[in-house]
């Protein structure tokens, strides 16, 4: 982050593709064994989804990440609260990105709405983000 945060200012959006191979190595390392996550006839004839459903908790980092790369080495995340809504899906190209709510310049304390949005611009995980910044001395 280069500017001090104002109210309003949005972030830097970042890019995220899961393919079959992320999806099966980040679901691996949490355990996650749901069958919608790497059986695809499973996911599609038994659950009725059109593919492979991307794991809540990605979604989640992905938030984490693209407020982690905005903050750089001025600040660091405090808080995180997410809900995933609208599943994504294997092979797909989501978006991350989010608006500072609040800033305070005395605490350093700043707060963003942060979303991961598919290509059809609707929000899948809507989110809210506290981070501190560094208090120059």
């Amino acid at each position: 982050m280069t500017l001090a945060p104002t109210v309003g200012m949005t972030i830097p959006q970042r890019e995220h593709y899961c393919g079959e191979v992320q999806q099966m190595l980040y679901n691996a390392s949490l355990w996650n064994g749901h069958r919608i996550h790497f059986d695809m006839p499973y996911a599609t004839e038994v659950e009725g989804y059109p593919g492979l459903v991307v794991a809540g908790p990605l979604m989640g980092d992905w938030l984490h990440q693209v407020v982690d790369e905005w903050l750089g080495d001025t600040g660091m995340i405090t808080g995180i609260e997410y809900s995933n809504r609208v599943a994504a899906f294997v092979g797909e190209t989501v978006t991350a990105g989010g608006t500072v709510t609040a800033y305070d310049e005395a605490t350093g304390e700043v707060t963003l709405e942060v979303f991961v949005k598919n290509d059809r611009d609707e929000v899948l995980t809507p989110g809210v983000i506290t981070a501190q910044l560094e208090q120059k001395v």
